[in-house]
């Protein structure tokens, strides 16, 4: 009998386990369809100002009460008059983290179109980048996007704090200038593609499989059918085109490089590779946020998406039963 009930106990947990994992997948779904199609909201934040009221309260704690009140009163005066007409440029800032498949594009495309309203020459933009690349359609379109920055003759910085290689480097090869953390990881120019072939496993169980195409070089290389070595052969060509492309770009945007020996698809720490020249200076974006907000407005930018109340239910609903199933799992077993 308590066999049976320790038995019974453990169904019961096994079968709600795969119950709340179902509804995880099911809730994640409607998140998925509810975020669709929401409408963007483009955020800005005066970084300035933030700075400024910061260092304001640091030296308020360092002095007595009078210099205190009279510190508030300078702060409130001159966050005054930068309202009423501000005469300092501006630094706009965008910050970037890139996915492989750099869906984050349709975000950016807003922050550059709002910038591209207001900004002048006299302005500059920083971006703050975080990528360690993706697909080449994709982040060949992220760098055309910061072109356009530049096409406006508006100066364009890029800052490199942790990651920017290959689909990143490419968009970090269109600023005026890069800065990187010293042990930033940057480089990594090159082209890679893989994928498993199932077709000596299907042939094992007997099975077939058919595929049909109109053009000689349709599919070059499948998961299921047997590729030979004409197919391989087309397959590298296409990569070493994507690849010689990729060399062109950097090249025509940082002339300078010896560029043969910048694209093997080698990446290097930052201190290494400003002496290869795929880096100008060894700085933090917070070095040159606080040196450049001294002189000029430095405003952030980030365009959200709403997501609807399906979406933020659904999130919400399945990273409950996603916790609920973890700690379940996480309790002792009896058969233990």
């Amino acid at each position: 009998m308590d066999f049976l009930s320790e038995y019974g106990l453990f169904l019961a947990k096994t079968v709600t386990l795969l119950l709340a994992l179902g509804v995880a997948v099911v809730l994640l779904t409607l998140a998925g369809r509810g975020s669709k199609g929401g409408k963007g909201q483009l955020d800005v934040t005066d970084l300035s100002a933030d700075l400024d009221e910061t260092r304001t309260r640091l030296k308020a704690l360092l002095v007595g009460k009078e210099e205190r009140k009279a510190l508030e009163k300078q702060r409130k005066l001159e966050e005054k008059a930068r309202k009423n007409d501000d005469p300092r440029s501006r630094l706009f800032v965008i910050d970037f983290k890139g996915s492989m498949d750099a869906r984050e594009v349709s975000g950016l495309r807003e922050e550059v179109t709002a910038i591209l309203a207001v900004a002048t020459p006299q302005d500059e933009v920083l971006v703050r980048l975080e990528s360690g690349g993706g697909v080449v359609h994709g982040y060949g379109l992220c760098a055309s996007q910061l072109q356009r920055i530049k096409s406006h003759e508006i100066p364009l910085t890029v800052a490199v704090d942790k990651v920017a290689a290959s689909g990143g480097y490419m968009m970090a090869c269109v600023a005026d200038r890069i800065l990187a953390a010293p042990f930033a990881i940057v480089g990594s120019i090159g082209v890679v593609a893989q994928l498993p072939n199932f077709n000596k496993l299907l042939k094992k169980h007997d099975i077939e499989f058919e595929m049909h195409t109109a053009g000689e070089y349709k599919r070059t290389l499948t998961l299921f059918g047997e590729n030979d070595d004409e197919g391989r052969e087309k397959f590298r060509e296409e990569l070493a085109a994507i690849h010689a492309r990729f060399k062109a770009f950097v090249q025509q945007h940082r002339p300078a490089l010896e560029i043969d020996k910048v694209t093997t698809g080698e990446h290097w720490l930052a201190s290494q590779a400003k002496e290869l020249g795929l880096v100008d200076e060894l700085k933090t974006s917070d070095d040159y946020l606080m040196e450049s907000a001294r002189t000029r407005r430095v405003l952030a930018l980030h365009y959200r998406t709403r997501k609807g109340l399906l979406a933020r239910l659904g999130k919400q609903g399945a990273e409950g039963a996603i916790e609920g199933a973890s700690r379940l799992l996480a309790r002792q077993s009896p058969w233990q």
